[in-house]
């Protein structure tokens, strides 16, 4: 059974930091770009950043740009979502995506076709 499981959400100041996880099972991670997503409360789930199988090419949203840092591990069948410079606009419920296609600025939802459960951030005084 494919599968991915994200950990790391959790409370955090602005300006601090978080990580996180997403572990793979059950298939190839490295046939596979990998997207996070991100669901803020009251509004629609937006692509947030997308790596390519081999982890060259990456894209991120113009929000996000110069704080997050998408990484990936293929031998360890996990990706990485390092957040810096947190702020209220990120809390969110974040979600991995695993997509055979890898699209740059593009994250057509109805290709990805694993995702995880999610993982909630709240950035938060």
């Amino acid at each position: 059974q494919m599968q991915l499981v994200e950990s790391g959400g959790g409370l955090v100041r602005p300006g601090g930091s978080l990580t996180l996880s997403c572990a793979a099972s059950g298939f190839t991670l490295d046939d596979y770009a990998i997207g996070w997503f991100r669901r803020a409360p009251g509004k629609e789930r937006e692509g947030v950043s997308c790596i390519s199988n081999s982890g060259m090419s990456t894209h991120y949203i113009e929000s996000v740009k110069g704080r997050f840092t998408i990484s990936r591990d293929n031998a360890k069948n996990m990706v990485w979502l390092q957040m810096n410079s947190l702020n209220a606009d990120d809390t969110a419920v974040y979600y991995c995506a695993a997509s055979p296609y890898y699209n740059g600025a593009y994250y057509p939802e109805d290709e990805f076709n694993v995702w995880g459960q999610g993982t909630q951030v709240t950035v938060s005084s």
